[in-house]
């Protein structure tokens, strides 16, 4: 754990060095001396303990944390290609899964934005498997939150719509053909289209992937792994579907997802908040207690994040970001050994988390008691 009491120590005897100057001076160069420090203690902390992630767990994949759009820490371990030999590095590119969500969920919002729908208009009004008994009361702010009560193993709701809480992936497929049904183009071309509006050059969805470099998904062992077959089309396949679980990318341009997004550079102030919202809290297989806004999850307490985790078939990943510090952290993986069962698989993930929530809670702390 982070020692809040050692880094206080340390900043105060830098902070007794600063020259006796003009008051506005003094707390310029003061506050300059914090964050300089403040980030190259991060660095040394990330280094030691994500570090170990790698070590501990044989992680085959990528880790990256940047602040500020500044990058302090990156290591890739592993192969892209298992059989070939070849390395992951930062060009590598990852099936995401169920971090598409978000995507999904900010073309919506962008929709919305356009005036073309309102999140409170029930599904019947563009969807015809919505009208029809039960299911004509379902909004798309309900598919949004998953709580529509949609059956993602078959027909019928499992609860009424509102009143509850069941995570589906089918939801999130039927808010990709509302996006393409008010818009008049696909949901890919759409996807496309906010891809170059944010610079995410390498990013893409299963299927308009053209691009190299595919880390592709493998399960096994290390020693001995096993190609997913059919990647990455059968991501766009109805048994996982673009929307929900489909698209590819990579950790730069994720970063710069992150950076956009919570910046307020996509989504006006009001949307940005109702996708932060947290309307629901689950009991997440990994990660525990988290509210749900639209398309992401959030810390219940501090610190403040804002994350998601993904899974398809050998391809476990969790992308998140802290506001308070505006720190974006990307965990990408090609290698999943599913005879441990999905609460191993992501182990790394989850102490990755562990480490950047107890840096993170520190930091704004630090920052609030010695920044003027």
């Amino acid at each position: 754990m982070m020692s809040k009491n050692f880094a206080l120590s340390f900043l105060l005897i830098l902070l007794f060095n600063i020259s006796c100057k003009s008051e506005a001076e003094k707390i310029k160069e003061r506050n300059a001396v914090v964050d300089s420090t403040v980030m190259a203690f991060q660095k040394l902390y990330y280094q030691n303990q994500l570090d170990s992630v790698f070590t501990s767990t044989q992680f085959n994949g990528t880790i990256s944390v940047e602040q500020n759009s500044e990058k302090i820490y990156e290591k890739e371990n592993g192969f892209e290609n298992f059989k070939t030999k070849s390395k992951l590095d930062s060009n590598s590119v990852f099936a995401i899964a169920s971090v598409s969500k978000q995507f999904t969920a900010v073309l919506i919002l962008l929709q919305q934005e356009a005036g073309k729908l309102n999140v409170n208009d029930k599904v019947s009004k563009y969807l015809s498997d919505f009208q029809k008994p039960n299911f004509e009361k379902v909004t798309i702010h309900q598919l949004l939150n998953h709580t529509s009560g949609l059956n993602d193993f078959g027909g019928g709701l499992q609860f009424e719509s509102g009143s509850d809480y069941s995570y589906s992936n089918k939801g999130y497929n039927y808010l990709g053909e509302i996006v393409a049904k008010v818009s008049g183009k696909s949901f890919d071309q759409n996807v496309k289209e906010l891809f170059q509006k944010v610079g995410m050059k390498h990013s893409s969805t299963a299927g308009l992937f053209q691009g190299t470099d595919l880390a592709g998904a493998n399960i096994g062992t290390l020693e001995n792994a096993q190609k997913v077959e059919n990647m990455p089309k059968r991501l766009a396949e109805k048994s996982i579907g673009t929307a929900a679980g489909g698209i590819l990318s990579t950790i730069n341009d994720l970063h710069r997802w992150n950076a956009a997004l919570y910046s307020g550079k996509i989504l006006k102030p009001e949307s940005l908040a109702a996708f932060r919202k947290n309307y629901v809290t689950r009991k997440h297989y990994v990660l525990g207690n988290v509210g749900y806004g639209y398309g992401i999850m959030s810390n219940i307490g501090k610190p403040e994040a804002y994350f998601h985790t993904g899974y398809v078939k050998g391809a476990p990943s969790l992308l998140i970001y802290y506001p308070g510090t505006n720190t974006s952290v990307v965990i990408l993986s090609n290698f999943a050994n599913e005879s441990r069962g999905k609460e191993s698989i992501f182990v790394p993930h989850r102490r990755v988390k562990d480490i950047t929530d107890a840096v993170e809670s520190t930091v704004v702390e630090l920052r609030k008691e010695m920044i003027i």
